[in-house]
């Protein structure tokens, strides 16, 4: 019997196009899910799968995730600013395209972000980011299972 701390993944959930890849991974390790959201979402019944439904403001979903994740905590988003929040609170943070967000790289997109959100404000650059493919769906799930191997041999449990 272990007394480590369990690994929980996160899942800002209103646009996460990889939230079946999250299941599928999850339930292979045993780990519990929060899937949280503005709005209801439909969900496998799972009892390792919680649907977490915030009502509220646009920012609220965030906020309830950045206020419980903390180390051993798995964030699933798209979104730089609840990383950048999320990482200051020891969790480990991987947006749906696999692509990690670390100490040492929250400061560029977040600087990135605030440049495309001046840009398009201006009209300079017009869209958004490039359409989700089925690379970027296999890079997550390889950047997921990483994170859990890495919490795994750093002592938290599942």
């Amino acid at each position: 019997m272990t007394n480590a701390i369990p690994i929980a993944i996160y899942v800002d959930a209103d646009a996460c196009p990889v939230k079946d890849e999250v299941y599928r991974v999850a339930g292979r390790h045993g780990l519990h899910v929060f899937v949280v959201a503005n709005s209801f979402l439909n969900l496998p019944r799972e009892p390792w799968i919680e649907r977490v439904t915030v009502p509220g403001s646009f920012d609220a979903a965030d906020d309830w995730i950045a206020e419980r994740v903390g180390r051993g905590a798995i964030v699933v988003t798209a979104d730089i600013p609840l990383a950048d929040r999320c990482i200051k609170a020891g969790a480990e943070v991987i947006g749906p395209t696999g692509k990690p967000f670390t100490e040492a790289s929250i400061g560029m997109a977040l600087a990135t972000r605030d440049m495309m959100e001046d840009l398009r404000a201006m009209g300079t650059v017009q869209g958004g980011p490039k359409p989700f493919s089925q690379k970027d769906r296999s890079v997550f799930l390889q950047a997921l299972d990483l994170a859990i191997q890495r919490l795994k041999r750093a002592g938290f449990g599942a």
